[in-house]
């Protein structure tokens, strides 16, 4: 038997693109209009179902929620503020609220303004500026309702599809642009966590906990020759590391949020950059069980991840870990297992406040669209039937105990 703190947060995430729907002034919604991608259209309807999302996930003994503001919403057009959007979104952590549900607000999860992009989106210097100026607008309206705040979802995940292999808007192929909008995220992240504690200051709130959600794999060298473990060491420190020690560095980070999925398993067998930083194992030399995209399934790999980040003596919220596949028992398997790796982590020393399982919901996948199965909740999108699966049931009992037999 495992059992967690009694003050542990349990409960899962989403992000407002994915699951509200008709997100029309975002950069993706054109995006996805222009190209031969499938269309997020009504997604799952949250926009206008949350009160009924927030019941199941009460129901399932969730006392934590992990959600986005859509920037798109909020500020349409430069400049101009939609009032009516703010509010939405404050009934919506009230709702949350009401149900003794802790809210974890994120203002950042890819998508941009269509304004914004056009603008040159994280390219242009003035971005950190225009992403301030809506971060003081929501945060000075909802700052009495929301405690937890993230930045920046995954801030290495966009550039690596946006910037670097162009699978994002705006499908750009340069590492040279890419670190550019790197350094803008940093600073946007760092002036927003300063912006958020002086807005706390000033209305006399408790100080408030703000981090970023940052995208984390294992990396395992395909052989033990020395080119390939170079290759799984350098891009441990790339992809997982180097945006926290930037930010961390500076002092602006009372959390570190950790998405957790999968593994890779590298090689190294070309003298490119490419290859350095991308290349995989196509031999299954280690093989585990997958996923319904081929990720590979490696709970080990968040356990040694977490005992990495002791180093820097920060608490720790798993905002996202999951499991896509049409097969429910393997997905409680799944959670049941990264659970008893976050334990022994804990056992060793690492400070984890909380586990948010990806996601409330079947949800809009992005580039893969609706096909992957995500959720605790089945989303049917003919009818925007809800269906709890068993594996919800069995996670909602480890919520409410906070025991893993």
């Amino acid at each position: 038997m495992i059992k967690f703190p009694k003050n542990f947060l349990w409960g899962a995430a989403t992000s407002a693109y994915q699951v509200e729907g008709n997100n029309v002034n975002s950069d993706w919604w054109e995006w996805e209009i222009e190209s031969r991608h499938e269309k997020s259209g009504s997604a799952c309807r949250h926009y206008e179902l949350y009160e009924q999302d927030f019941d199941l996930a009460k129901s399932l003994n969730h006392n934590v929620h992990r959600l986005s503001i859509e920037w798109s919403r909020i500020e349409p057009q430069e400049g101009k503020f939609s009032k009516e959007a703010l509010e939405h979104y404050q009934k919506v952590i009230l709702s949350l609220r009401s149900r003794n549900i802790e809210p974890i607000v994120t203002l950042h999860h890819y998508t941009n303004p269509i304004w914004f992009a056009k603008s040159g989106g994280w390219e242009n210097k003035q971005s950190v500026s225009y992403f301030l100026r809506y971060c003081d607008y929501v945060a000075s309206f909802l700052a009495k309702h929301v405690h937890y705040w993230i930045t920046i979802n995954e801030p290495t995940i966009f550039l690596y599809h946006a910037y670097i292999i162009g699978a994002w808007p705006p499908q750009i192929k340069s590492f040279l642009r890419a670190n550019k909008v790197e350094n803008n995220l940093v600073c946007a992240h760092v002036k927003t966590y300063q912006l958020i504690h002086k807005i706390y200051k000033e209305l006399n709130i408790e100080k408030p906990c703000v981090g970023i959600s940052q995208f984390t794999q294992a990396y395992m060298p395909c052989t033990q020759s020395p080119q390939n473990r170079f290759a799984a060491n350098l891009r441990d420190k790339w992809y997982n590391f180097n945006f926290l020690d930037k930010i961390i560095r500076q002092r602006s980070m009372d959390f570190i949020g950790i998405n957790y999925y999968s593994r890779q398993v590298v090689e190294f067998s070309k003298p490119s950059i490419a290859n350095l930083f991308m290349g995989v194992c196509k031999d299954n030399h280690h093989p585990v069980l997958k996923n319904s995209l081929g990720w590979d399934i490696y709970p080990e790999g968040l356990r040694e991840l977490l005992l990495k980040l002791k180093k820097y003596n920060l608490p720790v919220i798993i905002t996202e870990n999951g499991i896509c596949t049409a097969d429910d028992n393997q997905r409680w398997d799944y959670i049941q297992s990264h659970l008893k790796n976050i334990h022994q982590a804990m056992e060793q020393g690492v400070n984890v406040l909380g586990y948010l399982y990806w996601s409330l919901m079947d949800n809009f996948e992005w580039d893969k669209g609706f096909g992957p199965r995500f959720g605790l909740l089945g989303i049917d999108y003919n009818t925007y039937k809800r269906t709890v699966r068993e594996s919800a049931k069995k996670y909602s009992q480890v919520c409410v105990s906070g025991i893993l037999e």
